[in-house]
C-alpha cells in the first residue's frame, strides 16, 4: 500500500483597509507592530519562508521554506498586502510553489474565495464571482491555474461545488463531519453508506457527483490530528508530530488503495498561534522526508496518481468551524471565541439581515444604472478583479473599452468606476470574520460595517439612493453587549459612520499635515489618492506656522478630482486650524494670500483666524480630521516637544543623584517612587535613542544597560526589542553588501554580546538567514585559506564563528 503524507495550511487574515483609503491604518492592539497582519507576518508568514531546524545542541542545522514543502492557500486580500508591504515574504511564497512543482510535478498552492465570504450564504451571483475572483487573483500571481481552491472555513453547499467545478476547479478541501454518505464509484441508490458524524474515511479522495453532471474531488482532512495539531499542544514536538502523520493510515498489511494521510488547520498555527510552530513543521518534514517510509506530496499531485474511486454526499450547509452547520455567520447559535462568558451573539441575524437587504436593494439599481453604460453589468463586475490587480491607466481604458457600451467620456468613466467598486464592497461586507467573534463593536465587525458604508456612500453618488439612514435602522435590531454601545445603530453611528472621507477630508489632512512637513511642491501619493501643488508656501515665526496653497487631488480607484484652496495654521502644541474650499478663484486667492501673509507677519492671530474665518466658513478642520498614521507620527514631534523640558528634568536628577542610586542598590534599600520612575522614563529613552541612531554608540548602549541591570529598572522590552532587531537588520544589511568586513563582525558580535546581558531576545530571523546563506557561500573557502596560512581569513573565521554562535547557527 503506498502511503503519503500531505499537510495544509489555510493562510488568511481579514482585509483591514481604510475603504476609503485602501490602506491599512495603525492598529494599537497590534503594538508593537503596525497592524494585525505586519504583526503576523513576522510571527508567521516571514518565518515560514525561512524555518529553522535545530539539531541535539540546539542549533540551526538547515533553513527551509516549508510552503515549499505543504500544500497551501493564502488569501487573496492578504497577499496583496503582502506584495506591498512584505515585497521579499511575498516573493518568497510565490517561490516555493514553483519550488513545489519540482519537488512534486505539482504546485503546492490553491486558491481561495477572494474575500473569505460563507458561500452556502452567498447569491449566486457572489459565489460566482467570489470564486472567479480567487481564480483569476491566483493566475496573476502563480503564473498558472489553480487546481484546487479552499472554502471559507470549510462551509460548503452543492451550489457552490457546481460554481468551483464550473470554472475548472479540480478539488476542494472539507472536514471529516462534512461528508454524509459514500458508495463505490457508478453504484446503485442502495450502496450508500452513511458516514455521517465524521466517520469517513479520510485517507481516500472521493469523487462528489454534480446535479449538472459535473463533478469535484474532495479531501477529507484527519480531523483528530488537525485537532491536536491547533488545540492540543501538538506543535510542541515535531517528532511527535510526525508520529502521528505516519500514523493516521489504517492497519491494512501491504494491500489496499494508495492512501494519503492530510491534516489541514490555519496556517497561522505554525509560528502566530504557537511560537516557533514553523520550527516544528519545519522538524517533522524533515523527519518523514529522511527517516520515514512514506513520502510527502499534495492533493494535486496525489490525485493525478490515484483517481477517486469511492463517490461522496455531502452534509449541505456545513462548516470547519462551527457544529450547527453555517449558524456561526447568521445566528446565536452558542459558538463563540469563549472569552467573554455571558455575552450573547444575537447581533449576529439583525447583522446579516441588514447587509442582505443592502445587497438586495443595491442590486436591481446597479444593474440598471450600469447598464447604460456596460455591455453586461455583471460580466463587468466578474471582469473586474483585472482592474483590482492592476489599476494603472492603460489597463483600466484596455478594460472600460472592453466592457463599454460606447466610448465613455471622463464622467461616463468615473460613473463606470465608481459602479463597479460599489460592487467590490457589497461583497467585502460578507467576509466571515464580520460574524465569527463575539461582539457587534470588534474590530472584525466594524471593519465589514465600514465597507457597507463605502457601498452606501458609492450608492449616494452614482445611483441617487440615500440608504444609510435606513441601514443604521435595521442596525438598532442588533443588541450589542457593552453597555456603552447598546446597538449595532450606535455602532454604526459612532465607530463607522465617523470614518466617511471625500476630497475635502484628503484636502484637510493635505493642509494640515503641511504645517509639520517640509516644503515641497512634487506630487504626493496620500494612500489611494494623488496631490498636485498648483500654489503652495509656507512661513513660519517662532512657534507659529502658516501654510497657503492650492492643490488638485485625484483618487487613483474612482478617478473623482477636485482643485482644493486651503489654508492652516499651527500655533503651537495641538492648536491647529484649517480651512478648505473649492469655489475660490485665482484673482481672489491672491487677495487672500497677501491678506493673509501681512497678517502673519504682525503677528495678529484674531485677524488670520478671523479671515479664515470669512473665506471658508464652517469648512474648517484640525488635527483630528488627520489621518491615523500622520496624526500619531505629528502628535508624536508635538508630544516630543511637550515632554523634552521634563524629560530633559528626569536626565538632570538621574545624572545628579547617580552615586546616590548607586548607593541605594548597594545597600539594598528600595528607591523613592519619584527616582524610580525617572530612571524609568529617563533610561528607556535613552536606550531607545542610541538603538534609533544613525551611528550606533556601543559604549554609550553598555554604559545604559549596567544602569539597567544595577538598579533593576523595568524596560520596555517589547519596544525595545523591536528596535534591537532593527539595529541587528542594519547591520546585517551591511554584511550581506561586505561579508568579508572582519571589523564589522566584530562590532556585531559587540552589539549582540551587549543586549544578550540583559536578555532582551529581539528577532534574529533575518540575520540567522544572512549568516547561514554566507556561511554556506564563504565558510569553506575562508577555512581553506585559514589553512593555507592566511592570517586574515583567519581572523574572519574566528570572528564568524564568534557571531554564529550569537546566532546559534551549525557551520559545519
Amino acid at each position: 500500500m503506498e502511503k503519503a503524507i500531505c499537510v495544509h495550511g489555510h493562510f488568511y487574515q481579514p482585509p483591514r483597509e481604510n475603504p476609503w483609503l485602501e490602506e491599512v491604518e495603525i492598529q494599537e492592539s497590534a503594538y508593537p507592530f503596525h497592524d494585525w497582519n505586519d504583526r503576523i507576518a513576522a510571527e508567521c508568514y516571514a518565518p515560514n519562508t525561512a524555518a529553522r531546524i535545530l539539531d541535539s545542541d540546539g542549533k540551526i542545522s538547515a533553513i527551509t521554506n516549508t510552503y515549499s514543502r505543504i500544500s497551501f492557500n493564502f488569501g487573496p486580500t492578504l497577499l496583496s498586502w503582502m506584495e506591498r508591504h512584505a515585497p521579499e515574504t511575498y516573493r518568497a511564497i510565490l517561490e516555493a510553489d514553483r519550488l513545489g512543482a519540482e519537488r512534486y510535478g505539482h504546485g503546492t498552492a490553491i486558491a481561495q474565495v477572494y474575500n473569505h465570504m460563507i458561500m452556502p450564504l452567498a447569491s449566486r451571483a457572489d459565489k460566482y464571482t467570489q470564486a472567479l475572483w480567487g481564480i483569476r487573483d491566483f493566475e496573476t500571481r502563480f503564473g498558472r491555474k489553480p487546481e484546487g481552491l479552499w472554502l471559507p472555513e470549510t462551509a460548503v453547499d452543492t451550489e457552490s461545488l457546481e460554481v468551483l467545478a464550473e470554472l475548472g476547479i479540480a478539488f476542494t478541501i472539507l472536514a471529516p463531519h462534512q461528508a454524509a454518505a459514500v458508495r463505490p464509484a457508478g453504484g446503485d441508490e442502495e450502496s450508500w453508506r452513511d458516514v455521517s458524524g465524521g466517520h469517513v474515511d479520510p485517507t481516500l479522495p472521493y469523487h462528489c457527483p454534480l446535479p449538472s453532471g459535473r463533478s469535484i474531488a474532495l479531501f477529507f482532512y484527519d480531523g483528530p490530528v488537525s485537532h491536536d495539531l491547533a488545540f492540543d499542544g501538538l506543535l510542541d514536538n515535531g517528532d511527535e508530530f510526525a508520529r502521528r502523520l505516519e500514523g493516521i493510515f489504517p492497519d491494512e498489511g501491504d494491500d489496499g488503495p494508495a492512501r494519503l494521510g492530510h491534516i489541514a488547520t490555519d496556517g497561522e498555527t505554525y509560528g502566530h498561534h504557537h511560537y516557533r510552530g514553523e520550527m516544528a513543521l519545519a522538524y517533522c518534514l524533515n523527519a518523514i522526508e529522511e527517516h520515514s517510509d512514506h513520502r510527502l506530496t499534495v492533493y494535486g499531485a496525489f490525485l493525478e496518481a490515484h483517481p477517486p474511486q469511492q463517490e461522496v454526499r455531502i452534509v449541505e450547509n456545513s462548516s470547519w468551524s462551527c457544529i450547527h452547520g453555517i449558524e456561526r455567520w447568521r445566528s446565536d447559535c452558542g459558538c463563540n471565541s469563549g472569552g467573554h462568558p455571558g455575552w450573547t451573539q444575537r447581533w449576529r441575524a439583525p447583522l446579516r439581515a441588514a447587509m442582505d437587504w443592502l445587497r438586495d436593494t443595491l442590486a436591481p439599481d446597479y444593474e440598471k444604472t450600469a447598464g447604460d453604460l456596460l455591455r453586461d453589468p455583471w460580466r463587468a463586475r466578474d471582469d473586474y478583479i483585472d482592474v483590482v490587480l492592476d489599476r494603472s491607466p492603460e489597463n483600466v481604458a484596455s478594460f472600460l473599452e472592453a466592457h463599454a457600451l460606447k466610448p465613455l467620456d471622463a464622467a461616463g468613466q468615473r460613473k463606470c468606476l465608481k459602479l463597479l467598486e460599489l460592487q467590490r464592497h457589497a461583497m467585502l461586507i460578507y467576509t466571515s470574520c464580520g460574524w465569527f467573534f463575539d461582539e457587534i463593536s470588534g474590530i472584525e465587525t466594524t471593519q465589514v460595517l465600514r465597507y457597507a458604508a463605502r457601498a452606501l456612500h458609492l450608492a449616494e453618488e452614482t445611483l441617487g439612493l440615500h440608504l444609510e439612514e435606513e441601514f443604521a435602522r435595521r442596525l438598532e435590531e442588533a443588541p450589542s453587549n457593552i453597555t456603552q454601545f447598546g446597538n449595532g445603530m450606535e455602532v454604526y453611528n459612532r465607530l463607522v459612520r465617523v470614518s466617511r472621507i471625500d476630497l475635502h477630508r484628503v484636502g484637510a489632512h493635505y493642509a494640515v499635515s503641511s504645517l509639520f512637513r517640509e516644503q515641497d511642491d512634487t506630487p504626493q501619493t496620500i494612500y489611494c489618492y494623488a496631490a498636485e501643488c498648483l500654489d503652495c508656501e509656507k512661513h513660519e515665526a517662532g512657534a507659529s506656522k502658516m501654510a497657503l496653497g492650492r492643490t488638485r487631488f485625484v483618487s487613483h480607484i474612482t478617478r473623482d478630482e477636485e482643485t482644493i484652496t486651503f489654508a492652516a495654521l499651527h500655533l503651537g502644541g495641538h492648536n491647529v486650524l484649517s480651512g478648505l474650499s473649492s469655489s475660490i478663484d485665482d484673482s481672489t486667492f491672491e487677495a487672500f494670500k497677501t491678506h493673509m501673509n501681512r497678517a502673519f507677519e504682525l503677528g495678529n492671530i484674531s485677524e488670520l483666524v478671523s479671515t479664515i474665518d470669512t473665506h471658508f466658513g464652517h469648512h474648517s478642520y484640525t488635527l483630528w480630521h488627520l489621518f491615523r498614521d500622520e496624526q500619531r507620527r505629528i502628535m508624536k514631534g508635538i508630544l516630543g516637544e511637550v515632554s523634552e523640558q521634563p524629560e530633559h528634568a528626569l536626565h538632570e536628577v538621574i545624572n545628579t543623584q547617580y552615586t546616590l542610586l548607586n548607593f541605594l542598590r548597594e545597600i539594598d534599600m528600595p528607591f523613592p517612587r519619584t527616582l524610580s520612575v525617572a530612571a524609568e522614563i529617563a533610561l528607556n529613552a535613552d536606550i531607545a535613542d542610541t538603538l534609533e541612531a544613525e551611528e550606533l554608540d556601543l559604549e554609550r548602549l553598555d554604559s545604559l544597560l549596567d544602569a539597567v541591570l544595577r538598579w533593576e529598572v523595568p524596560l520596555d522590552r517589547d519596544a525595545q526589542a523591536l528596535r534591537a532587531s532593527h539595529r541587528i537588520r542594519t547591520l546585517m544589511l551591511r554584511f550581506a553588501d561586505t561579508p568579508l568586513d572582519t571589523a564589522l563582525i566584530g562590532r556585531m558580535n559587540a552589539f549582540l554580546e551587549t543586549i544578550e546581558r540583559i536578555s532582551l531576545n529581539p528577532n534574529y530571523w533575518e540575520a540567522q538567514n544572512s549568516c547561514f546563506s554566507v556561511a554556506g557561500q564563504l565558510y569553506p573557502e575562508q577555512q581553506e585559506r585559514a589553512d593555507r596560512g592566511d592570517s586574515d581569513a583567519a581572523a574572519w573565521l574566528e570572528a564568524f564563528r564568534e557571531l554564529s554562535d550569537h546566532l546559534q547557527l551549525r557551520l559545519e
